[in-house]
């Protein structure tokens, strides 16, 4: 069995498409589809439904193609472990995150990226948490930032980074009551701009108004904490946002931030990799710098940060969870 074969059976379930799975693996198709039936002869079993197209995986090829990333994945992480020890930490880092915390994610990264020079990195920042976690247990993401819930851990090592606040983003045209905070009871009586359902920034925000027995249907959604600012700085709509966002985008014109009070509500952000042993020697060292690296007054968001902001953050917030060595 070569490594060739496997790649092209990854190729293939995953463009779904023998011509598309042929161009990416710069073979002409014939030669993938060759090997291809050569592998399934060596396992024999039959991986791929064949009629005039492509016709999905058979049960056995949606089993076995998680073992062929797998092994692919481990062959990469060798590469990568014998390129580390000659130069340093070398080639792709693979980076997930969701909307709420792409922002905050620059400061790792920066850090990351001043350890090792040589090293590059992709962030793919508005996925959902579900996507999140089948792209690191597919190893086609080394590293991702988000909220995991405890259930969700299996497979792989997740160590905290910091809590994420909820504050309502509003415009000097709406009217709100005055003050640095506001309740949640309140902000249900707004026209509201939110996230989409899928991202788990936006399931706190609806917990936490069901928690209070308000059901609110929000007229805008989007996957873009930015459209979010956008949507609200036309004073058409308030929209619930993570503190972090305060310190990454400043406010202009007149909108403002006030801190969402009855009940308090936070998120835990969090950095998984993959358990698997030894693993990817650049998400081993992206998590290292994560958790363990002085980045500064990079997670802090004091009142001095919100002085003109009409938010009362607690200082502490975006500073590490236990565990954690964040400078705060």
């Amino acid at each position: 069995m070569l490594l060739r074969q496997l790649e092209y059976f990854v190729a293939v379930a995953r463009e779904r498409h023998f011509a598309r799975a042929a161009e990416a693996c710069y073979v002409s198709q014939p030669a993938l589809s060759a090997s291809i039936a050569k592998l399934e002869r060596e396992l024999n079993v039959t991986l791929i439904n064949r009629g005039r197209n492509f016709e999905g995986l058979t049960l056995e090829g949606e089993r076995l193609v998680v073992w062929a990333k797998r092994v692919l994945a481990v062959h990469d992480g060798l590469k990568a472990e014998a390129a580390a020890m000659r130069s340093g930490i070398s080639g792709s880092l693979r980076l997930g995150t969701g909307p709420t915390v792409s922002t905050t994610t620059a400061l790792p990264v920066a850090a990351f990226c001043a350890l090792h020079p040589l090293a590059r990195v992709k962030v793919s920042s508005r996925l959902s948490t579900t996507e999140l976690l089948r792209q690191l247990r597919c190893f086609e993401l080394d590293a991702a930032i988000a909220h995991f819930d405890p259930g969700e851990r299996s497979g792989l090592e997740v160590v905290p980074l910091y809590e994420e606040q909820c504050v309502l983003l509003i415009s000097g045209k709406q009217l709100v009551p005055a003050g640095r905070t506001i309740t949640w009871a309140e902000a249900a009586e707004l026209p509201l701009a939110l996230l989409t359902p899928d991202m788990r920034f936006r399931q706190f925000v609806d917990n936490a108004f069901t928690s209070i027995g308000a059901a609110v249907a929000p007229q805008i959604e989007t996957d873009s904490v930015a459209s979010l600012y956008a949507h609200v700085a036309t004073g058409g709509w308030a929209s619930v946002v993570p503190h972090t966002w305060f310190h990454a985008m400043p406010m202009t014109g007149t909108m403002r931030g006030m801190r969402l009070v009855e009940p308090d509500k936070s998120a835990r952000i969090s950095i998984a990799i993959h358990a698997s042993a030894p693993g990817s020697a650049a998400a081993r060292a992206f998590l290292n710098v994560a958790v363990g690296a002085p980045l500064g007054e990079g997670f802090g968001f004091g009142r001095h940060d919100a002085g003109d902001l009409d938010v009362d953050i607690d200082p502490t917030a975006a500073s590490p969870a236990a565990g954690s060595s964040f400078v705060a």
